[in-house]
């Protein structure tokens, strides 16, 4: 039968099992939004279809064969198969901290030829890249060299009078163990 445990055993026990109990609890009650805030995961840049840049739709002339078409806008996004009349480029940029941007146009051919096309205002290449460019503030560089009024504030450092230069001192003797133990 196992000896009961005396009363400073028992009230050490008691005051250890309560302190556990406190950090146990105090690690449950979480940091809240500070922490979850401090770590955020990596989001992508989701691209979908292709770009269709303003000077692309002026290239476009009534008449042109699909194949044509085709060459210049690449391949549309959608082909439906009860509208074979018309293909649909939609284009849609998702990036984390900006508004998505979407862009629609749809090409009419009547047969097999274009007829006409209907769609947003396509941006020229160059207005698109200055989209692209996040509008990140740089950081103000410190300034690495002081000017004459900063360097007048320290006192001036008295210069060393060279006086007689020490003669050079023998190097020590090295003294090294012999690589291989002497043959018996």
């Amino acid at each position: 039968m196992p000896k009961p445990m005396s009363a400073p055993a028992r009230r050490g026990a008691r005051r250890g099992a309560i302190v556990l109990l406190a950090a146990v609890l105090a690690g449950c009650a979480g940091t809240g939004e500070r922490l979850s805030n401090v770590v955020t995961p990596y989001k992508v840049a989701v691209v979908q279809g292709n770009f269709v840049s303003r000077e692309q739709v002026q290239m476009l002339q009534p008449g042109m064969g699909r194949q044509q078409v085709r060459e210049i806008l690449g391949t549309p996004l959608m082909v439906s198969v009860f509208h074979g009349d018309r293909w649909e480029y939609v284009f849609t940029l998702k990036r984390p901290g900006v508004e998505a941007q979407t862009r629609k146009l749809t090409v009419f051919f009547k047969d097999n030829v274009m007829d006409h096309v209907e769609g947003d205002e396509m941006p020229s290449e160059s207005e698109f890249v200055a989209s692209l460019t996040s509008k990140v503030s740089k950081p103000k560089v410190p300034q690495l060299e002081a000017t004459e009024a900063q360097l007048a504030r320290f006192p001036k450092a008295e210069s060393a009078v060279p006086g007689p230069s020490p003669a050079p001192a023998a190097p020590p003797v090295a003294s090294y163990p012999p690589l291989e133990s002497p043959r018996r």
